[in-house]
Parts: C-alpha cells; sequence; structure tokens
C-alpha cells in the first residue's frame, strides 16, 4: 500500500510539470480563425448549424485554407507555408502552385488565390468581430465571411 502512495505522490509533480510544458506551447497565430465560415463570394446570410456546415465557402485549418470555388465543384486548396499576426488580423503566405496542364495551359487556375492583389499566393485577413472577418482588396470575395456555429 504505501509503495502505491510513494508512486502517487512522486508522479503527481511530473504531471504538474508535463501540464505546465503543454499550457507554454505557443497556438498557432491564426488558431481564432480556425473553422467553417460563409459569405464572402456574396454577403453572409444568417444560416446556422448544418445549413451553414454543409457549404461554407471557406474553411481554415492549421495546415489548408480551403476555398469554394465559382469553376469547381470541389473546394481549392491552399498549403499555409506561413502564417503571422498583424493589425487587425493575419497574413497568410501559401505554397506556390505549380502551373496546371489542360483546361488552363499550363496557367495557375485563375481562382487559385482570393483575387487579392497581384498574388495568389498572399491572403490578408481582417478581423471585425469576434465571427466576422472580410479579406481586404479581394476581387473575389468582396463580401465579409461570418463564422459557421451550431444552434
Amino acid at each position: 500500500m504505501r509503495r502505491w502512495a510513494l508512486l502517487i505522490a512522486l508522479g503527481l509533480p511530473l504531471a504538474a510539470a508535463m501540464d505546465a510544458d503543454a499550457q507554454q506551447r505557443q497556438a498557432p497565430p491564426h488558431e481564432w480563425v480556425f473553422g467553417a465560415w460563409t459569405g464572402g463570394i456574396f454577403p453572409p446570410g444568417d444560416i446556422e448549424g448544418a445549413e451553414c456546415f454543409g457549404s461554407p465557402t471557406v474553411i481554415f485549418t492549421r495546415d489548408l485554407v480551403m476555398r469554394a470555388s465559382v469553376l469547381d465543384i470541389g473546394y481549392r486548396q491552399r498549403t499555409i507555408e506561413t502564417a503571422a499576426s498583424v493589425p487587425n488580423g493575419l497574413e497568410f503566405r501559401f505554397t506556390p502552385m505549380a502551373p496546371m496542364l489542360g483546361a488552363f495551359g499550363g496557367q495557375v487556375p485563375p481562382d487559385a488565390g482570393f483575387g487579392c492583389g497581384d498574388s495568389p499566393n498572399v491572403l490578408r485577413v481582417e478581423r471585425r468581430g469576434p465571427d466576422e472577418i472580410v479579406f481586404p482588396n479581394c476581387s473575389q470575395f468582396p463580401s465579409p465571411l461570418r463564422r459557421c456555429k451550431t444552434q
């Protein structure tokens, strides 16, 4: 019985140290934007729950940003090279895309980016509130986006 008490007593400081290490790990700067968002291409409606999650316009994950495309059924997927906090938001730099053969004649698809400036490999996200963002100066996403939430 004493052995178990000793093992438990020795294990508690170790568990506390492991918990402190986990708390000290930095979350990625774009963690607050993770999830599904609607709007952007069109003004966001007041949809929630399954309806919103069933057809989001943009999805942010730790490593990817996926966006709806008007030219294709599937989502365009961009791999995040870097994500950095900037005043009022984020700046993503994506891994450059290789030109696609076929329909686009050896060029990058026109909706590979977000219509922001000269590079399809950069996306700036401006935070308007806890559940609203915009992509400033992005012609393909002129409207705000709202986070999909459960009811």
